[in-house]
């Protein structure tokens, strides 16, 4: 029996002490849980019936979380792509420059895709809550995929001169304002599928194939660079891997165009549509989050800074600092950070489980901690000559990296009611990523190249966990919670009894 439900004994009349009776269901409950809970059962003014707890079909949730998780496998297919030819694409669009301003401008043009991702996110968003979350999604899937089919056509600066760069420019623009609408709205989406009690697990596998679509783009250029000479990947071998971004791209639209509505958005069109039709009419919805959601949105853009830093560390950077900073062959260095990113796949669903169990915010707060103790001797490793201490580094940071990936899809969303959520996502997702995340590769490298001091990438990672962590110390807990504005989730029939019966014993216990 937990002991925050444990009752002490009540003093009676005449002096006898007598012990108030903890249904066991009740005693079952954790803290957060029982909470939320009674303030809904206290706003209906009774126990739940079965129209109150939504039964999620597990066919359906399966097509829901696999159609996610495929936009961002797409996205990150791209992302690991790109960054494992830096600087091949910095010498076909930047010739005439040195190596290290190559890379800064590959980078730069990089986080110029970051720079739109608010953007998309103001535009998207709003739509995800009033046109509904499937279509836009579907949306996304399309930009997503023609922007990064479109870089594999650019001619080089060889051919057409400053226009390449530009025309490389405005096609990660384009993906980037198409990003910015697609992972909001994928945990928005995959978290409203989702049974209260296995949220952690389930969206973690929306990273799940974020990871698989970086190790799949970095495993296609490694062996692209086993394959090809050095002037045929600068000729015609780069461009491969985007080009096969197409077909994939199309795929994922027809599984996104097959899906049904989130539960949790149609049972908002369903009970509310007065209160949506005054949205609608609302032109100021991004000050009336702004205003009425500040908390949260402050504790997303601190949650995300503290994913993404490390996330964009290890994936975006880390292959480019071995090679450039340490002087590492390339194909070690490939094959080093993605041994890394196959650790997160193996971890990432074990930790979306563990945070169902333990709740999310140990989960980041022990990840958090970690990464202020070991991010800079996991550099010292990484530095150290050989495979097996570099080796060790890499699975430092990646183990560190599935701890704060794995609990975010079913956090974030968590943050925010229904009728703004895509919305409030967009814009406290994206304008972390864009500040923080996707600018790490560029300032880092930066960083680096001004002092010569190749330990700053751990200092930086010690900066971004204290912040993380001061966000983890305001965070609500969400595990096994139901969402705001959403009706309990659950998995079975079975549940949903066990769920009425325990709000049963739940209100005559609290009006005691």
């Amino acid at each position: 029996m937990n002991a925050d439900v444990t009752e002490s004994p009540k003093r009676q009349p005449g002096g006898k002490a007598a012990a108030r009776h903890v249904p066991q269901a009740v005693a079952e409950l954790p803290r957060q849980v029982r909470d939320e809970l009674v303030r809904r059962l206290r706003r209906k003014g009774r126990p739940f019936t079965k129209d109150d707890v939504q039964v999620v079909e597990e066919p359906m949730l399966k097509r829901a979380v696999t159609a996610s998780a495929l936009g961002n496998c797409m996205e990150w297919f791209d992302f690991g792509v790109y960054s494992y030819l830096a600087a091949t694409i910095g010498k076909v669009f930047y010739p005439g420059a040195s190596d290290a301003a190559q890379l800064l401008a590959s980078f730069a043009t990089f986080a110029a895709a970051f720079v739109v991702r608010p953007l998309g996110g103001l535009f998207f968003g709003p739509l995800g809550d009033k046109l509904g979350r499937q279509k836009v999604l579907a949306a996304t899937m399309i930009l997503m995929a023609f922007g990064t089919f479109l870089i594999g056509f650019i001619p080089s600066y060889a051919t057409i001169g400053i226009a390449a760069p530009i025309l490389l420019l405005v096609a990660r623009m384009l993906q980037g304002f198409s990003t910015g609408g697609e992972y909001g709205g994928a945990t928005t989406f995959i978290a409203e599928f989702s049974p209260d009690r296995r949220r952690g697990f389930l969206g973690s596998w929306l990273d799940f194939g974020t990871f698989v679509g970086y190790a799949l783009g970095s495993a296609l250029v490694t062996l692209l660079n086993l394959a090809l000479t050095d002037a045929q990947m600068l000729s015609w071998g780069w461009r491969v891997p985007f080009l096969i971004a197409g077909p994939l791209g199309l795929i994922g639209l027809y599984m996104r165009l097959k899906l049904e509505e989130s539960p949790a958005f149609q049972q908002q069109l369903d009970e509310h549509d007065q209160k949506l039709a005054e949205r609608e009419t609302n032109r100021h919805e991004f000050r009336t989050i702004l205003r009425k959601h500040w908390e949260p949105l402050l504790i997303c853009v601190g949650l995300v800074l503290l994913y993404n830093v490390t996330n964009y560390m290890v994936t975006g950077y880390l292959p480019t600092y071995q090679t450039e900073v340490l002087d590492r062959p390339g194909t070690t260095s490939d094959v080093l950070v993605l041994v890394g990113m196959v650790w997160v796949v193996v971890l990432i669903t074990f930790m979306g489980r563990l945070s169902d169990r333990v709740g999310r915010r140990p989960v980041y707060r022990w990840a958090a901690i970690g990464q202020i103790v070991l991010a800079v001797p996991s550099f010292m490793l990484i530095r150290s000559d050989g495979w097996v201490l570099p080796a060790l580094g890499v699975l430092v940071l990646a183990t560190l990296l599935a701890g704060f990936a794995a609990p975010s899809a079913a956090t974030l969303p968590a943050l925010f009611p229904t009728s703004v959520r895509y919305a409030a996502m967009g814009i406290g997702f994206n304008f972390s990523v864009a500040a923080f995340g996707g600018t790490t590769p560029l300032i880092t490298e930066g960083l680096v190249s001004a002092t010569g001091t190749n330990l700053l990438p751990g200092v930086y990672l010690i900066a971004s966990g204290l912040i993380g962590l001061l966000a983890v110390r305001f965070m609500p807990e969400s595990a096994g919670v139901p969402l705001h504005g959403s009706q309990p989730m659950v998995s079975t029939e079975e549940e949903a009894r066990e769920l009425i019966s325990t709000s049963r014993e739940l209100e005559t216990f609290s009006r005691r």
